[in-house]
């Protein structure tokens, strides 16, 4: 009788504790992403350059093929881990070093940014997606800072032409973890193939590409996109990826946080929609 009672209550225990095996406890927002970076964010540390210091390589065309080289900005620490990637291709007739201001900014807050020349300054948008995609591969598999990204977590972004490459790269490569174009321009208006959480940053008085035939039209195409956004910015033209400006630098920075690092941590300066003076507009899906 003795031993049938024991053997009743440990079968009773079993039933009560084998359901919580493997349940983790509670743990705070992001305490388990491995792919946080730097300090829990601030509104003042989004508008700003971010924690790292930053170092950076000139990578020459001779080296590459597909593209013309250009320049790697990275973290300089090796002690975090490695870091998400970006490609950051130039607009009609620039080159890298107009976006030497912007792509430090992103990569002091943890990313690794390679800012590229294309085959020519001359070159359309979609022959600037595949340039995007061939500084990517090279970025993650040859280039000497291969060792500081992560090949799994890869963004794409690109001003004016290079904004519409952004487009052209994520409608084919669905892989990627987030597209930021910058002032776009593309004959193309319709991207419904997109299937990367995608925001597009406008600027009120630009004149080169027009929101009302580039920008807004873009974004309202992008149905198949997990998440989608756009940001406008209040009294800045065409050249806002070159100048620089904070509000371009939060905006495009919190995305990539959200959707290259998967940190929840930069979620509320997305939803709900920011709002500042230094935007004229701002619409998205509003991401979780």
């Amino acid at each position: 009788m003795y031993r049938q009672l024991v053997v009743r209550l440990a079968a009773l225990v079993a039933t009560v504790t084998l359901p919580l095996v493997g349940v983790a406890a509670p743990t705070a927002v992001g305490a388990e992403n491995p792919y946080e970076r730097g300090p829990a964010p601030t509104t003042s540390s989004v508008l700003g350059n971010g924690s790292y210091s930053v170092g950076s390589t000139s990578v020459s065309s001779l080296l590459v093929t597909g593209f013309d080289g250009g320049t790697i900005y990275y973290p300089s620490t090796t002690s975090d881990g490695t870091f998400g990637g970006v490609v950051l291709a130039p607009g009609f007739t620039a080159t890298s070093s107009a976006y030497a201001g912007l792509a430090r900014r992103v990569a002091s807050h943890g990313f690794v940014v390679f800012a590229i020349d294309t085959t020519t300054t001359l070159d359309q948008p979609d022959s600037r997606g595949r340039q995007i995609l061939a500084a990517l591969d090279y970025l993650t598999q040859r280039s000497s800072a291969r060792s500081r990204v992560d090949a799994s977590r890869l963004a794409v972004s690109g001003h004016s032409m290079g904004g519409g490459g952004t487009l052209a790269a994520a409608n084919s490569r669905s892989s990627l973890k987030a597209a930021v174009a910058l002032q776009p321009w593309h004959t193309t208006k319709s991207w419904p193939g997109v299937r990367v959480p995608t925001m597009i940053i406008g600027a009120q008085t630009d004149t080169i590409a027009p929101n009302s035939s580039h920008s807004i039209p873009f974004y309202n195409s992008l149905t198949g996109a997990p998440e989608r956004a756009y940001g406008e910015l209040r009294s800045e033209g065409h050249l806002a990826a070159n100048t620089n400006p904070d509000w371009q630098g939060r905006l495009m920075v919190t995305w990539l946080k959200r959707y290259v690092d998967a940190d929840l941590r930069y979620s509320p300066f997305l939803c709900p929609a920011p709002s500042s003076t230094s935007l004229s507009d701002y619409r998205s899906s509003c991401p979780d």
